[in-house]
């Protein structure tokens, strides 16, 4: 498939989100604000912040979060949220650490086991044993509070089979969850599938499939085998050889990003949820390549006054 601008009847009503994750440097930092106002001229719905647990980045997230929504402008800012390594009090603290930031939009998870990926998930004695008790001591935060849950296409690692992960995002749409965010995927007919399959279950939110432009081939393979998602052969087979041209290497994913945009427009989806890896020269030709229009952005002093970046073939 080559990748085509949707016409502007096709994108009038699509709506995007970005994530990012907390710097560990200053000059990440740096990278990370730029990147979050680089896109901000697409308009999108909301971008997500990720969290992690026992103190690995808890603070920085926090940090993040607060610079987003209190100095950079961005209120429509969601905090991840996990219930790993902390006890109830703790999380509970941080939940309303968040709303005091003005914080409205959680993306409530379980979080990856403390021992890692592969491990099996011990629940912090005196804390939420899952990410449905998580949603539900959100949800009685206010109604008036969005919660966004995670899913999976592909399954997630630790699950049977695709049946037990719809059981499971069922429960957290009973205690409260009003959208989900799927985990990257690459091949849209398992999406297709799944989103039947979710449908049939009596599950009615919206199911937002999480986009990952490659910008690195082999760290997208090692991170897939972790966490239960594939890279389609034929998508290996146009980044493999590429691998020592930069130029050629970007403008190739940045067509199979868009072609798997482009489809899943022509097949309903509304809602795209991209992992920008706090970086914005591929997603932005991606969307350039889409046919987003870039909105005028309204006057915001606390937003960086460094020039937008354009990504025009520019190499990630």
């Amino acid at each position: 498939m080559t990748a085509q601008t949707l016409y502007p009847a096709e994108r009038g009503n699509l709506r995007l989100s970005f994530e990012y994750f907390p710097p560990k440097t200053d000059e990440m930092e740096v990278q990370l604000f730029q990147t979050a106002g680089d896109l901000s001229i697409f308009g999108p719905a909301f971008v997500t912040v990720t969290y992690g647990a026992g103190g690995s980045t808890k603070a920085r997230s926090l940090t993040t979060v607060r610079r987003m929504v209190e100095e950079k402008g961005f209120a429509n800012t969601a905090a991840h949220l996990t219930c790993v390594g902390a006890p109830k009090a703790e999380v509970d603290a941080v939940i309303d650490e968040y709303i005091d930031y003005g914080v409205r939009h959680f993306v409530a998870l379980r979080g990856d086991p403390q021992g890692g990926i592969g491990t099996a998930y011990q629940p912090h004695p005196d804390g939420y044993a899952s990410s449905t008790d998580l949603v539900r001591a959100i949800r009685a935060r206010g109604d008036d509070i969005e919660i966004s849950v995670s899913s999976y296409p592909e399954k997630h690692p630790e699950s049977p089979d695709v049946a037990a992960d719809i059981d499971m995002l069922k429960r957290k749409v009973d205690a409260g969850a009003n959208r989900a965010l799927t985990q990257f995927f690459f091949d849209n007919n398992d999406f297709e599938r799944y989103l039947e399959r979710v449908r049939r279950a009596g599950i009615n939110i919206p199911i937002v499939p999480g986009i990952l432009p490659i910008n690195n081939l082999a760290q997208v393979q090692k991170f897939a085998g972790l966490c239960g998602a594939s890279v389609p052969e034929a998508i290996v087979t146009r980044l493999v050889h590429l691998e020592d041209q930069p130029v050629e290497r970007f403008k190739e994913a940045t067509h199979i990003a868009a072609e798997q945009i482009v489809d899943l427009a022509r097949r309903g989806v509304r809602d795209f949820h991209l992992y920008t890896m706090n970086r914005s020269p591929l997603v932005t030709a991606v969307l350039d390549l889409v046919g987003f229009e870039q909105v005028a952005l309204e006057a915001n002093d606390a937003l960086d006054e460094a020039p937008r970046t354009r990504a025009a073939g520019a190499a990630a």
